[in-house]
């Protein structure tokens, strides 16, 4: 599946795990050995090629552009290879360039292809996708009235795009829902990659929603933040990698190194078995040794990937969630003749213990589903105090003032307001109609369940690390 993040001025891909500098494996431009046979059967076949050219050219309906038309056979030979590798133009090679630098025109989706259908992956936080309530998984069959049937995913995304302030109306399956419109505008999106908040007074939580070049001076700043904030209450943090679908493969490397006094941290096998590249950490773990739980999911790819794997090899940190997307491949961006480039697969990268993340991603620790939670009303009962001739604490001084018994009441009939309608008797048949959505929870008891899962476990570390000193 090939990812693009929808942009009013060009597809972008921070999905893929880019490198910065060509590796030396992908900047030799050495073209293979080959044999006179090898040579004569690529001749035939490039008269093959401008002889369908030509063709298209004089007697297709309608006029072309040749330009158009090679542009098109050179996505159609990299598409071919595997998911994520493409050809861009010059107008979306500088789009994407724009795009790791962290700021962005668009809608704010993070979209694949599946089945002729475009598919959300997941919104970015505070973009108009997110504010409009689009969700991961969510089917986008129509733009504008117009069906994405029959369009390849660089063409749909070319409909997505626009001016900022324009709107667009996207057509939406949603699981066992009717299909419904949802209109957007677009807007210039400025990607805040990071950011943190203090869980309870003593644990650091830290979002990263995207790898680009702010990502890992974004956490080391989080991290500083609050250190100050929570002084010495701070038992450790969580890193929220969900629905992170990747960037840059320097910053997975560098936000993992700022967790990891030594070790491997990725390994990249290219096409030779010689042409191996290792990034080891440096000395220094930013957190000073606290316990870091590490949020995953089937949206974490790439990037998200790479980091997890290195925190898990090295019983850093531990993974907690469901497993993630699976995208161990390298893309290396190749600039071409006439100010494109080839965004080419040239290599699979490995955790440090050697797994190959492809198609099998990264499996948590600790699998937690994501869930709603409400609190549920006790009946008032009675404990010990409430017993009459109950033996007094020896604990106990005099004059200390003791909690009044709590006595079970009959329960109170609710109160009406002027006004207010009651009927003695509901209709037969009837039930209570919650109001809002009858299928979600009351807004204040809807908490994320996978957070506070991870909170609980690094309480209970430091609370066993406590005791054990």
């Amino acid at each position: 599946m090939t990812r693009l993040r929808i942009a009013s001025a060009a597809a972008i891909l921070a999905f893929l795990a880019v490198p910065i500098a060509l590796p030396a494996w992908a900047q030799d431009k050495t073209p293979p050995k080959a044999t006179t046979g090898d040579k004569s059967e690529l001749y035939q076949q490039l008269n093959l090629f401008g002889d369908v050219l030509e063709r298209v050219r004089r007697d297709y309906v309608e006029p072309t552009e040749e330009k158009t038309l090679i542009e098109n056979a050179i996505n159609g030979m990299l598409t071919a290879l595997d998911p994520h590798s493409s050809y861009m133009n010059p107008k979306t090679y500088k789009d994407m360039q724009v795009q790791t630098k962290g700021e962005f025109g668009g809608l704010g989706i993070e979209v694949t292809m599946e089945n002729g259908v475009i598919k959300v992956v997941s919104p970015i936080d505070d973009t108009p996708a997110s504010k409009a309530g689009i969700m991961p998984g969510d089917l986008i069959f129509a733009l504008d009235g117009e069906p994405v049937q029959g369009l390849t995913l660089q063409e749909a995304v070319e409909k997505m795009r626009g001016k900022v302030g324009t709107p667009i109306k996207i057509s939406i399956r949603r699981a066992a829902k009717d299909p419904f419109d949802v209109s957007l505008t677009r807007e210039t999106i400025k990607v805040k990659s990071v950011r943190f908040r203090l869980e309870g007074g003593d644990i650091g939580y830290i979002r990263v929603t995207s790898f680009t070049e702010q990502s890992t001076a974004g956490v080391l700043d989080a991290v500083e933040k609050l250190k100050k904030e929570a002084g010495s209450k701070l038992k450790g943090y969580i890193l929220d990698l969900r629905n992170n679908p990747g960037g840059l493969l320097d910053q997975a490397i560098a936000m993992s190194d700022a967790f990891l006094d030594k070790g491997e941290i990725v390994s990249v096998k290219a096409r030779k078995s010689e042409d191996v590249q290792r990034w080891n950490a440096k000395p220094g773990d930013v957190t000073g040794g606290l316990p870091i739980v590490v949020l995953v999911n089937g949206g974490s790819a790439s990037a998200s990937e790479i980091v997890a794997g290195a925190l898990q090899d090295h019983k850093r940190a531990i993974i907690l969630g469901t497993r993630t997307f699976g995208k161990g491949s390298v893309q290396t961006i190749m600039q071409v003749t006439g100010g494109g480039a080839i965004r080419l697969t040239t290599a699979l990268y490995f955790t440090p213990s050697g797994r190959s993340i492809q198609k099998e991603g990264i499996k948590p620790d600790i699998d937690v589903e994501q869930a709603k939670i409400e609190n549920i009303q006790q009946r008032p009962g009675f404990r010990e105090e409430n017993l009459r001739r109950s033996i007094t604490n020896p604990n106990d001084k005099p004059g200390d003032a003791k909690p009044e018994a709590a006595k079970p009441e009959a329960a109170k009939p609710a109160e009406t307001k002027p006004g207010d309608k009651k009927d003695d008797k509901p209709a037969a048949g009837a039930t209570p109609t919650p109001t809002g959505d009858p299928d979600e929870p009351p807004k204040e008891a809807v908490s994320d369940y996978q957070l506070l899962r991870a909170a609980d476990l690094i309480r209970g570390i430091s609370l066993y690390s406590k005791r054990g000193d």
